[in-house]
């Protein structure tokens, strides 16, 4: 059985896709949707980018800075997210396909289509993000969508802040989702299953929190 890869049509009718998935013996179309899904990620990073999200590390400085220096900055900033998109995309499609390979009895194949709705997932949350952060001015961290806004109000710590912030909506459907893949297509333990995808997702999450905290200190001294 051939399994062709069709994402717009994935969530419609997801039991069926599971079904053919599990059945599949050739995946057809899986490339093409990686390297779509990158291209993707670099538009809406260098959108978001573009439209000076992320930016108020740069504006910081702005003040002893040219015109043209602030410009310069501004496009190395974009440059940078676009880069950061295609790492981003690429960490997403093959890393934790290659750790839910090694946990489970699923092809690897098979678990890259189950990274790319989880790609597309995050791409259409970062969509979101853009008008909340355009016409609110919030911060992703404290998206109404997430942890984030509670964690605020409880602590002052910043890594805490960003580990919550990084817990949205679109994260608990993806660990239902994730969850519901493996255990139709594996012969994993439903608890098994279940811890693997928390656990690596809590690792993800704190990875995100690292990440984000390193990355303002990293911005604002490049760009002082």
């Amino acid at each position: 059985m051939t399994y062709r890869v069709q994402l717009l049509h994935f969530i419609r009718h997801m039991e069926d896709h599971f079904f053919r998935i599990k059945k599949a013996e050739k995946i057809q179309n899986l490339w093409k949707v990686n390297v779509l899904l990158l291209f993707l990620s670099v538009i809406i990073y260098g959108f978001m980018a573009y439209l000076g999200i992320g930016t108020n590390l740069l504006s910081i400085g702005a003040v002893n800075q040219t015109p043209l220096d602030y410009e310069l900055h501004k496009f190395w900033f974009v440059l940078g997210r676009m880069i950061y998109a295609v790492l981003f995309a690429a960490f997403i499609l093959f890393i934790p396909s290659l750790l839910y390979y090694l946990l489970t009895d699923v092809s690897y194949r098979k678990l890259m289509i189950m990274q790319q709705i989880v790609l597309s997932a995050l791409l259409l949350e970062r969509l979101i993000w853009i008008p909340m952060v355009t016409l609110t001015g919030l911060d992703w961290y404290v998206s109404p969508l997430s942890f984030g806004v509670i964690a605020s109000y409880l602590t002052e710590t910043s890594w805490v802040i960003y580990f919550f912030g990084a817990i949205s909506l679109f994260q608990i459907w993806i660990i239902w989702f994730q969850t519901r893949y493996l255990i139709t297509l594996s012969q994993t333990k439903k608890h098994i299953v279940w811890i693997n995808v928390i656990l690596l997702n809590v690792i993800l999450w704190c990875f995100v929190a690292l990440l984000s905290f390193a990355d303002s200190y990293l911005i604002s001294g490049w760009f002082e």
